[in-house]
């Protein structure tokens, strides 16, 4: 393969020379129209030939031009040319003109000089444009040979996205795709031809042409597109039978590429994707490159998507910390195949395990922490209350109480809806550990701050995980209770409004994300079962089997009659008037729950839970809420 570079890159390099000598020459007839002027002229034009041959391939060679593959030329390399052809005539030029008047030569017709320019621009594009013309036509002939009829595919999206995809399905003949129209809803775009492809119609109306062209499968090409466009392909596609894929939504494709290699199944996440708002990603490039950062919980769904998104912004080094080594060992992997110039370094610790980390903390001095640890899931914690106080609120304090030692610039703390009105033991440590945060925030150098949203769709344990997997033994799908509502997110997207707040967090400060509307659970799950190409109630039955222990039908984000503020970005808020114990009473709290947890009385955990925590009302169960009563 390099052998081949090497002769490409040659070839260029002998045609430039050929081409700039010829070039020259031509400005010269052009200009002087008579050969008979070129005695007069012959001193400065051999002056010229010898000066551009020595200057022009030494700036084309400076600005890569030879470093290219131009068989894959595009608007980019054109640029290219246009840029590294002009600098070369420019310095050309000032060589010249000063040898001019220097008197090395007595006869030079400048106008010459910008003939030469523009022929080179021609001649170089040219011979470059040429050769990807004469491969499409090679692999053109071939498919047109191998008598493989290509699948005719419907672009939905006339954007830079759509646009991208054709350029690649069209140079990608081995894919078997054939892009044969675009729908999109902007009016101004009906009919317009791109790429050799023609916008047919308005998104709406994918059912009727689906109805009357023959189309072997859908591509949705709009990173931005709202869940409502998914829905309405989806819902075409199935009634058609025509299998469809898209490309990421405009979170996953931040510093990424849309491209063919992007395409993938539609998945539920597209179906409630809401319409991105204005991204400001300078903001949070500034704040994290060259830092050193910590994340706690790394290995999990928000941990190991914030290490990703974290990477991308080119950070000094990355420590990924987490309890599972399974799951820190996978995206340490990911971000080293991904990333290999970002240094990234896995811990494996527990956070309740205070002298280990303050080792830790000593050893990395991180500039900012993102804390992610913690345990999670509502039912599961119903039954081990030690344990969640230990992780969650205990485990945070000692994460907390370190950067503060350590003078850490800033600290987030990933928290949840369930903190709000506790009805469960996660919800209430949760509550607790964000009071833990404020409290030490006071105290702090830096800037602490806590992130709270609803769930997020996918993470592990999540109902969407649940669902698939019960989808696919044949059912039946279980859902708690027909009006069970919750806040949803995609994980992506979550996370980039976690880094947005970042970057306009003050002390102390609790941000609340604009979640959108709850969505019924019964919706999602019905959802899934079309997206596997079956019926809700056909071909997978739905049973409701009644509301677990500590789950509530729907979830609030803040307090009533709380305040919450904008902030710089819309679909962020900050929330004031907190309801917060008192430092002494907190550290009185926190005190007692450490001497409660040691002997595992989980009852009284509850009752002091209750008196701290304001409007707490935790459920209990009927033989206990923790496994070793129940033993």
């Amino acid at each position: 393969m390099p052998k081949r570079k090497h002769i490409r890159n040659a070839f260029f390099f002998a045609a430039d020379l050929l081409l700039i000598s010829l070039s020259i020459i031509l400005s010269y007839i052009l200009r002087l129209e008579f050969l008979t002027a070129f005695q007069v002229y012959r001193v400065s034009m051999i002056w010229f030939l010898v000066t551009a041959l020595v200057i022009k391939p030494v700036i084309s060679y400076l600005f890569g031009v030879y470093r290219r593959i131009w068989l894959y030329a595009g608007v980019k390399e054109l640029k290219l040319i246009i840029t590294s052809v002009s600098a070369g005539s420019l310095v050309t030029s000032t060589v010249m003109m000063s040898l001019f008047f220097l008197d090395v030569f007595r006869a030079f017709p400048r106008s010459v000089l910008i003939i030469d320019w523009i022929l080179s621009l021609i001649f170089a594009g040219g011979i470059r444009l040429m050769l990807r013309v004469l491969l499409e036509r090679r692999l053109s002939q071939k498919m047109s040979q191998s008598f493989v009829i290509p699948k005719q595919v419907l672009i939905v999206g006339a954007g830079d996205a759509g646009a991208m995809v054709v350029r690649e399905l069209n140079k990608s003949p081995y894919l078997n795709l054939s892009p044969v129209g675009f729908l999109d809803d902007d009016p101004t775009k009906n009919n317009l031809v791109i790429n050799d492809v023609r916008v047919i119609g308005t998104v709406t109306e994918i059912d009727k042409i689906l109805d009357q062209m023959k189309i072997d499968e859908v591509i949705i090409a709009i990173p931005s597109a709202p869940g409502r466009v998914a829905r309405l392909v989806a819902a075409a596609c199935h009634k058609h039978d025509v299998p469809f894929r898209t490309i990421p939504g405009i979170y996953e494709l931040i510093e990424g590429k849309v491209g063919i290699s992007r395409l993938r199944d539609v998945e539920i996440t597209d179906l409630l994707r809401r319409k991105p708002t204005r991204l400001n990603d300078d903001k949070i490039r500034e704040l994290l490159q060259s830092k050193v950062i910590l994340v706690t919980g790394a290995g999990g769904s928000i941990g190991s998507e914030l290490c990703r998104q974290i990477a991308r912004r080119k950070p000094g080094i990355l420590y990924l910390l987490g309890h599972g080594e399974n799951s820190i060992f996978e995206i340490h992997q990911e971000l080293k195949e991904n990333f290999p110039s970002i240094k990234t370094v896995p811990i494996i610790v527990d956070i309740r395990d205070y002298k280990r980390l303050a080792t830790i903390f000593e050893t990395t001095k991180p500039d900012i922490v993102f804390h992610a640890a913690a345990h999670k899931h509502v039912p599961l914690m119903e039954y081990n209350v030690v344990e969640a106080i230990t992780n969650n609120v205990i485990g945070t304090q000692n994460v907390v109480r370190l950067a503060s030692n350590h003078h850490v610039k800033r600290l987030v703390m990933i928290s949840t809806d369930k903190a709000i009105h506790p009805i469960n033991i996660m919800g209430a440590s949760k509550r607790m550990a964000e009071m833990v945060v404020l409290d030490e925030a006071q105290h702090a150098l830096g800037d602490y701050s806590i992130v709270r949203f609803g769930n997020v769709l996918g993470s592990r344990g999540s109902v969407v995980p649940i669902f698939k997997q019960q989808i696919a033994r044949g059912g039946p799908v279980t859902i708690t209770h027909p009006d069970m509502k919750r806040f949803f997110m995609t994980i992506p997207e979550a996370v980039y409004l976690v880094l947005q707040s970042v970057t306009f967090g003050e002390r102390a400060d609790i941000f609340v994300l604009n979640m959108g509307e709850q969505i019924r659970i019964l919706d999602l799950a019905e959802d899934l079962i079309r997206l596997s190409g079956l019926e809700p109630g056909r071909d997978i039955e739905i049973v409701f089997t009644g509301i677990r222990p500590g789950d509530k039908l729907s979830e609030d984000l803040w307090d009533e009659g709380h305040i919450f503020k904008p902030t710089p970005h819309p679909d962020i808020y900050r929330l004031d008037n907190q309801k917060n114990l008192k430092n002494g009473e907190l550290r009185s709290v926190i005190t007692h729950l450490e001497t409660l947890v040691a002997e595992g009385r989980s009852e009284e955990i509850i009752n002091m839970l209750e008196t701290a925590i304001p409007d707490a009302k935790i459920h209990r169960l009927e033989n206990g809420n923790d496994y070793s009563i129940n033993e």
